[in-house]
C-alpha cells in the first residue's frame, strides 16, 4: 500500500518560526519521525504532500531524499495548493478539481487501491502502530478506516482535543492516520462529516488536523497513545517528549 504523508501546515499554534512538521520532538522533526515509522512498516511508497505554506519543509525532503537515495521507503514529493488539509489530501489522491495526472501523486495512489494517509504530527508513531491500523484496514467491511481516539484518552495523556465528534455516545478524536478506499472516503466540503480541517484550524494551518473521515466508513477506535498523541501545542510536544522518553527506543 502507498502512503500521503501530510506535511502542508505552518504550525501557527506551535508559535516559533519552525514549520510544523520540522518541530522538533526530542531533538528530531516530527516528519522525519514520520517517515521513520512509515519506513519500519509495510508501507511500500511514501507520497510527502507538501504545501506554498511548507517551503522549507519541501526542500527539508528533497535534501533528504537526495542523501539517502534508495535507503528510505521510495519517497516523492507531491506539491499540493495549500488550500487546507481536505483540499490538499484531495489534490493528492487525484480528486480534487486541481489535480492533474502530471503533478499530483502517480495513478496508482488515486483513490483505488486503498492509501493511508498520515499527518505529520504523530511523534510516537512507530511501523508496529502503523501495521495496526493496516491489519484494521483490511478486515473492515468498508473501503475506508477512519482511525479514532476517545476525546477521554486524549485528556488522560494531557494532549490537546481539538475537533472531537460522536460516535455510538462516545466523544472521539481523529487520529490523523487512516485508510482511503475511495473519493466517498474523502469528505470534499466537511459537509458529510465533522471536519475538524476546517472547524479547528487556522486557514494557514493546512496540515494540523486530521479532515478525511466520513461518516459511510468504519470507525477504528483505538487507546494506543502512538495514535493518540498529536502535536498542536507547545504543551503536546512536551508532553510527547516525556512519553517517548519512557520508551526504549530512540523514535
Amino acid at each position: 500500500m502507498d502512503a500521503l504523508l501530510m506535511c502542508g501546515g505552518r504550525g501557527t499554534r506551535l508559535g516559533g518560526d519552525a514549520e510544523k512538521p520540522l518541530v522538533t520532538v526530542a531533538g528530531r522533526p516530527m516528519v522525519g519521525r514520520a517517515l521513520a515509522a512509515l519506513a519500519e512498516s509495510r508501507i511500500e511508497r511514501v507520497h510527502a504532500v507538501v504545501s506554498p505554506h511548507a517551503t522549507a519543509t519541501r526542500s527539508h525532503l528533497a535534501e533528504r531524499t537526495a542523501a539517502r537515495g534508495d535507503s528510505d521507503t521510495d519517497l516523492r514529493i507531491v506539491d499540493a495548493p495549500g488550500d487546507g488539509y481536505v483540499s490538499d489530501l484531495r489534490y493528492a489522491l487525484g480528486v480534487g478539481d486541481a489535480a492533474d495526472a502530471e503533478t499530483a501523486a502517480d495513478a496508482e495512489t488515486a483513490a483505488d487501491p486503498p492509501v493511508l494517509t498520515v499527518a505529520a504530527d504523530l511523534p510516537l508513531l512507530d511501523g508496529e502502530a502503523v501495521d495496526h491500523v493496516l491489519d484494521a484496514a483490511e478486515s473492515a467491511a468498508s473501503p475506508s478506516l477512519t482511525v479514532c481516539v476517545p476525546a477521554a484518552r486524549k485528556r488522560d495523556l494531557g494532549v490537546s482535543a481539538d475537533g472531537p465528534f460522536e460516535v455510538e455516545g462516545r466523544a472521539v478524536i481523529p487520529a490523523g492516520i487512516n485508510v482511503v478506499g475511495g473519493v466517498r472516503g474523502v469528505a470534499g466540503d466537511g459537509a458529510d462529516a465533522p471536519d475538524a480541517s476546517e472547524t479547528d484550524v487556522a486557514p494557514d494551518d493546512s496540515a494540523d488536523a486530521p479532515g478525511d473521515e466520513s461518516l459511510d466508513d468504519e470507525i477504528y477506535l483505538t487507546d494506543d497513545r502512538r495514535l493518540a498523541v498529536n502535536v498542536n501545542y507547545p504543551s503536546d510536544v512536551r508532553i510527547a517528549e516525556a512519553l517517548l522518553a519512557e520508551e526504549p527506543t530512540t523514535r
